[in-house]
């Protein structure tokens, strides 16, 4: 026994020796206990391990482990979230419909999948530049959340599904957080168990991929405060109060922006005949708008009214697929609810015209007269419903969120709010572009299915009139051919105009002279002689 003792006397001697700082006696010296740095943690004085030794793993640790499996987890959840907002830009499925723009939930649901893909990717390599930029994105993801909350049209238009989404990806970024600062924990706990000390230097492979994550992070940081600055954005925007009324539509879903102007009865007391006003590839307010007032006015008309299609200015987006069937029953439910019941008559442009003819197909007892400005022809459909011009479409959309060009629009431009809601800028804007997104998904199939089947039940003693563009006509023969076709949609042809203007003829002056002199024949025909 005695030797023993003096052998483990002989053991910790050694030891206190080993860890003596330097110029420090062994009288001085204080006891050796369990706590001691650099104390090996074998009894028999087995030597540390090497730094590059396998063994030496911030996954020996049950903590660690357990970190990367709720990751693993947390990604696979969110991975099945993304791809329902994948789908839903193009299938909505049921109950996850956002009445605003879907790319911003997807936009948040692509950034919590991409911090947890790059939490995964460099789990074993902690960084603190990397900490501190999962810190920046959980704050603005935070702020975003803040700010939908607070602003009226940001909730209404988000609803649930944008809501949960940018609360995840908040989630997420300070999960990224939290898991990294355990690695970081667990390494240097792990080194200092079984090599002596922490390990303060990196593998050429390790500094590569801290680079990695470094860069992907900030990537990520720039989107995350270009989408701030975009919500900023649409949150002024939803300031600007339309100048019509809105309301619900298909189960109470989304709500659609009607206005009217104007006196409903005569001089006379007589009910007058209301001017249906539909946009093309613009929304009704950008020209048609003005021109209808002043036709107003001038007594052209007395009255006239306009529905945004949904996705357009003042108009919730609709649940994808979306067809001009739905648009026709959208529009119906509207003038139902506001109370407005004709007679009409139906002045619609481009793209437009599909729209006008299906509802005037299925309203053909109180439309008393159709005027279409350079119609776009149903056999054409197949120049909107391309492969190419859809995924051209969605690329846009998928990048709208960060609204680079609104951005430098409003600040280097002086872009305001009227321009980014219906004016020169609208086109930018997410749910426009979700919008044409549905048209073109559709174009060939539904849409056409509807037009085709709405010429066939059209009433063809309503009065038509065509107004064609000459720009149009003399650089495309097919268009000119569509066009001479449609002026034979009713047998009640009141006149076909080509006008040398291009194809938004009203916005020269011998077009818009040409639209009001033909719509107000319309209006108010001509009374015949006894």
């Amino acid at each position: 026994m005695k030797g023993f003792w003096a052998s483990r006397g002989d053991i910790d001697g050694d030891r206190s020796e080993q860890n003596r700082p330097p110029g420090q006696s062994s009288e001085d010296a204080p006891p050796v206990d369990e706590h001691t740095r650099l104390l090996p943690n074998r009894v028999d004085s087995t030597p540390y391990l090497s730094p590059d030794d396998p063994a030496v793993s911030p996954y020996n640790l049950w903590t660690v482990r357990f970190v990367r499996w709720v990751t693993v987890a947390l990604t696979c959840i969110t991975f099945v979230w993304w791809v329902l907002m994948v789908v839903s830009v193009f299938i909505t499925p049921p109950g996850l419909h956002v009445r605003g723009s879907p790319f911003f939930a997807f936009s948040y649901a692509s950034i919590a999948l991409l911090t947890l893909a790059i939490s995964l990717l460099f789990f074993a390599v902690p960084s603190r530049l990397a900490r501190i930029l999962g810190i920046v994105n959980a704050v603005v993801l935070l702020v975003d959340t803040i700010i939908i909350l607070v602003v009226p049209g940001l909730r209404h238009a988000e609803i649930w599904v944008g809501i949960a989404s940018v609360v995840w990806a908040a989630l997420m970024a300070f999960w990224f957080v939290v898991a990294d600062r355990t690695v970081q924990w667990g390494k240097a706990e792990e080194e200092q168990r079984l090599t002596g000390r922490p390990e303060s230097r990196r593998t050429v492979l390790e500094w590569v991929e801290v680079l990695l994550s470094t860069i992907a992070l900030t990537v990520m940081a720039v989107v995350v405060v270009l989408m701030t600055c975009m919500l900023t954005l649409r949150a002024l925007d939803y300031g600007l109060a339309p100048p019509g009324e809105k309301y619900w539509v298909d189960g109470d879903r989304y709500q659609i922006h009607l206005y009217c102007y104007g006196n409903k009865t005569d001089a006379v007391g007589m009910k007058t005949t209301t001017v249906l006003l539909e946009g093309g590839e613009d929304p009704v307010e950008r020209g048609l708008w003005q021109f209808a007032e002043n036709a107003v006015r001038n007594g052209s008309i007395n009255r006239f009214c306009f529905a945004d299609r949904p996705g357009m200015a003042w108009s919730d987006t609709a649940p994808s697929p979306f067809s001009v069937s739905v648009a026709s029953d959208a529009l119906s439910e509207t003038l139902s609810r506001a109370g407005e019941e004709g007679p009409w008559v139906l002045l619609s442009a481009g793209i437009g015209s599909l729209y006008s003819r299906v509802f005037s197909a299925r309203h053909g007892d109180d439309v008393h007269g159709l005027l279409m400005i350079d119609p776009f022809h149903e056999d054409l459909l197949s120049r909107v419903g391309t492969p190419g011009r859809g995924f051209w479409l969605w690329i846009r959309g998928v990048i709208s969120p960060c609204g680079i060009d609104r951005i430098l629009g409003a600040i280097i431009k002086g872009r305001r709010a009227v321009d980014r809601v219906w004016g020169r800028s609208s086109y930018q804007s997410g749910t426009t572009i979700f919008a044409k997104l549905q048209e073109s998904l559709v174009a060939e199939s539904l849409t056409r299915r509807d037009v085709v089947s709405s010429r066939a039940i059209q009433d063809k003693t309503t009065p038509l009139v065509v107004i064609s563009s000459g720009h149009q006509i003399r650089k495309d023969r097919d268009w000119e051919d569509k066009q001479r076709d449609l002026s034979h949609l009713t047998t009640n042809l009141k006149g076909w105009d080509i006008v040398d203007a291009p194809h938004r003829v009203w916005d020269t002056l011998s077009g818009r002279e040409t639209i009001e002199k033909r719509l107000t024949k319309l209006v108010k025909p001509p009374v015949p002689e006894l």
